[in-house]
């Protein structure tokens, strides 16, 4: 009888924890309600300056790396692939879509140790701070290989310094 009751209600705790962090993320998102949609994807991308595979960690607001963005799916992690073309930069989530940054709202690219309850060795992720509206997010990526987020960092960095000038130069 005693192990029944105990059964009973660590199942009982289970669901009510369960269902209060449905309510958690069903709340967030209605706070979240007025982040602008996505930038579509462009019909056809320049090749890739460079790219690697690894995990997309979330978006958060940035500075806050605990505020996960919940609509549009950007603060669910997923496996992914983070290419950088000549148009901006592009995270092709298996399972969750892809989210597209076009260079002119990337505002900045570091590397941090930890985000969003992902933490590694130090500097072990790239973060992309970017423009969505008027909100600011911070979006964490995670390479399977050491060796490729030197290379990526790079080419964002390149990125965003030659990003102004091409849309000066476009406005002419």
């Amino acid at each position: 009888m005693v192990k029944e009751l105990s059964l009973v209600l660590t199942l009982v705790g289970i669901a009510v924890v369960l269902a209060l962090i449905g309510i958690g993320w069903r709340n967030r998102l209605r706070r979240q309600g007025d982040v602008e949609p996505l930038p579509p994807v462009p019909d056809e991308l320049g090749a890739p300056l460079a790219g690697a595979d690894g995990q997309y960690v979330a978006s958060t607001t940035a500075g806050d790396w605990l505020d996960r963005i919940a609509v549009h799916r950007l603060g669910l992690r997923s496996n992914a692939e983070l290419s950088v073309h000549p148009e901006g930069v592009l995270f092709d989530r298996s399972g969750a879509g892809p989210v597209f940054i076009p260079a002119g709202r990337l505002t900045g690219v570091r590397q941090e140790s930890g985000m969003a309850g992902k933490f590694v060795e130090k500097d072990g992720l790239l973060v992309v701070s970017w423009m969505l509206g008027a909100k600011e997010l911070d979006t964490g990526f995670r390479t399977r290989r050491a060796e490729d987020k030197t290379v990526l960092l790079t080419a964002l960095q390149e990125l965003i310094s030659a990003a102004p000038r091409a849309e000066a130069d476009s406005g002419k």
